[in-house]
């Protein structure tokens, strides 16, 4: 069941770009905990599977770097983090701080698929911008800063992840102060 944040009727303003810049900064920083966390316990159920005198082999003869399991796993944890967040509050811990949330446009929270397609498009254009940068060298920012723009910056004021997901980054209106 969707949550209600306010009337069909009342329409917010969009999120500013630098609003969502900073809160996707502050998110990152939470991510890197994330990501650390879950590789440590990834290794942990590794090796006691493979056996620690194994593994301790296979790491120093590089055969896990670049584990796709691995990666599989922090993708999955990753959307499983901000898939709870969009779904059940609307904010993630960044979003809460800058005071803007995901949201559909009759007011109502956003559903687990909504999620999916919000951060697959996401890590696609974080893909395109990785690789790009990869592999074009001294082009770099010809394609790194266009796609990082059109991730984050509202044309319309939609997103890329706003259009994928058919959501909408709204301006959180401050709580009202009790007399």
């Amino acid at each position: 069941m969707p949550r209600r944040f306010h009337d069909a009727e009342e329409l917010l303003p969009p999120a500013s770009f630098l609003k969502r810049v900073l809160a996707v900064i502050y998110d990152g920083l939470i991510s890197i905990a994330v990501l650390l966390v879950t590789t440590w316990l990834y290794t942990l159920v590794a090796g006691w599977f493979t056996g620690w005198d194994k593994y301790e082999e296979m790491a120093e003869a590089g055969e896990i770097s670049g584990d796709p399991g691995l990666t599989f796993v922090l993708f999955l944890v990753l959307y499983i983090f901000f898939a709870y967040f969009w779904t059940r509050l609307g904010q993630t811990l960044g979003m809460q701080v800058w005071r803007i949330r995901i949201e559909n446009l009759d007011g109502t929270s956003v559903s687990w698929s909504q999620s999916l397609l919000r951060y697959g498009s996401a890590a696609a254009v974080f893909l395109l911008t990785v690789l790009g940068s990869y592999y074009i060298g001294p082009v770099t920012l010809l394609i790194t800063v266009p796609a990082i723009i059109a991730l984050f910056l509202p044309i319309n004021g939609l997103s890329v992840t706003d259009r994928a997901s058919s959501s909408v980054v709204v301006q959180v209106p401050p709580p009202e102060k009790k007399p």
